[in-house]
């Protein structure tokens, strides 16, 4: 929780005029959306967020709930208008891709073309799509950076094993494309976060934890930035049978919480009767 809460202090330090996160917000359980609610609930600019596939295995329904306690903006395939510092900017939520609950053409169904828009994504890879849809910057998370870069082992782990295209950083290009109406071109920057997952370590510099600040409206090279534009990996397009066994587990979980609960209503049941 210190590191949480200095995430949020850091945060609050840089004054910025709008707070987004990109999911992942529990591991593998509710135990703590209490915990989560506090920390949200002490930034103090606006929050917006999107959900990850360890919201959906861990109740995604119930996460929403502790984030709407703490004030924030929880966006599933929709898009709003926030004015900030006395200009609107549309920002567009893609719920999780990696377990099947993402729906672009939804998400940017009625997008103005006449205000700017960034968007968020778990997934990084969903930025393509999205640029064809005229989003020219994309926010995500997911990977954690690799978590041990340590002789390029991030590249390696969550991109060649892992299938990933965007592992962390900044990817595609920023540059103003010739013709706006045809371009598919835009940006992707993938955050390494400040928790952990599976490993509960960070090892090198690229999987440092990581509060990412955003200037919209400079133009790149204006000042000095600690990440580039780079390539993308090489990438795998998961087969199908693998996007369906994601999104089967997020039913195998739910039922089996509401196995739990069920067991521990009638336990609750027979005390109060024997009572």
């Amino acid at each position: 929780m210190a590191v949480q809460h200095e995430a949020v202090r850091l945060t609050n330090e840089a004054k910025p005029d709008l707070v987004v996160i990109t999911g992942d917000f529990v591991c593998h359980s509710q135990l703590y959306l209490d915990a989560l609610t506090e920390v949200v609930s002490g930034f103090d600019a606006p929050v917006v967020c999107s959900l990850g596939n360890h919201d959906y295995w861990s109740g995604a329904g119930e996460v929403r709930r502790a984030l709407h306690r703490a004030g924030a903006l929880v966006l599933d395939n929709a898009h709003s208008v926030l004015e900030l510092g006395h200009q609107r900017l549309q920002v567009l939520g893609l719920d999780d891709a990696y377990t099947g609950h993402a729906d672009r053409e939804r998400a940017l169904r009625g997008l103005r073309k006449d205000l700017p828009v960034i968007a968020l994504s778990h997934i990084g890879e969903e930025a393509d799509g999205l640029w064809a849809g005229g989003v020219p910057l994309v926010l995500s998370g997911h990977t954690h950076a690799g978590q041990v870069t340590l002789a390029r082992l991030h590249e390696l782990a969550v991109g060649r094993i892992a299938g990933h295209r965007y592992v962390h950083g900044l990817y595609g290009t920023r540059a103003l494309p010739p013709d706006d109406s045809r371009s598919t071109r835009g940006a992707l920057y993938v955050g390494a976060g400040i928790g952990a997952a599976v490993l509960p370590l960070r090892l090198g510099e690229r999987g440092r934890r990581e509060i990412a600040l955003f200037e919209l409206g400079v133009t790149p090279g204006s000042f000095d930035e600690h990440h580039g534009e780079q390539p993308p990996l090489v990438g795998r397009t998961p087969k199908e049978s693998k996007l369906y066994a994601r999104a089967a587990a997020v039913v195998k979980k739910h039922q089996k919480r509401e196995k739990r609960h069920a067991r521990r209503a009638r336990r609750l049941a027979r005390r109060t009767d024997s009572e």
